[in-house]
């Protein structure tokens, strides 16, 4: 029994140490969405890892370099990149953006446009992780922007908190 023990408390404590609560909403049909709050989390998002590239740039050209604040930031950039591609995959990919019929070509193109763009994304976001250039985040932006147009939201954003999906079942 003690042996047990011993094998299982390290494998516990190894399982927690990588567990991480899952960032995205629920995939179940619950029906509560906020697209505004989700555009705003990702350009916050972007802000982050544009702020970590920042800090581990210039703690890097430091001549005494402090590498547990440059490990931190690359950390933090690598944590928020990631949340951005779960917004992206979990929220908007498997719940909100539906599919379209190629027959009806309006909103087959509008499908299109969604899944192009937001697959742009995912590239930048997994970009920013392998590096520290600045052209990820000006992309990732732009992106972000042309994709709240094509969500159909005004200004960029989504409107209306629900985008007139109310009572999909996702």
């Amino acid at each position: 029994m003690r042996k047990k023990i011993l094998f299982v408390l390290p494998a516990l404590a190894a399982a927690l140490m990588f567990y991480s609560p899952a960032g995205a909403h629920c995939q179940i049909p619950c029906g509560i969405y906020d697209d505004d709050m989700r555009m705003k989390m990702m350009a916050e998002h972007i802000t982050t890892i544009e702020k970590s590239m920042r800090l581990i740039k210039e703690l890097s050209e430091e001549e005494e370099k402090n590498y547990n604040q440059i490990v931190r930031w690359v950390n933090n950039k690598e944590q928020h990149a990631q949340q951005l591609s779960e917004i992206i995959t979990y929220y908007y990919m498997a719940q909100r953006i539906k599919p379209a019929e190629k027959s009806d070509e309006k909103a087959f193109d509008k499908y299109q446009t969604q899944l192009t763009l937001l697959h742009k994304m995912l590239v930048e976001a997994m970009k920013t992780k392998q590096t520290t250039d600045f052209e990820h985040i000006e992309n990732l932006r732009e992106l972000l922007h042309d994709f709240g147009h094509a969500y159909g939201g005004q200004n960029g954003h989504a409107h209306g908190g629900h985008n007139g999906h109310e009572g999909h079942e996702h």
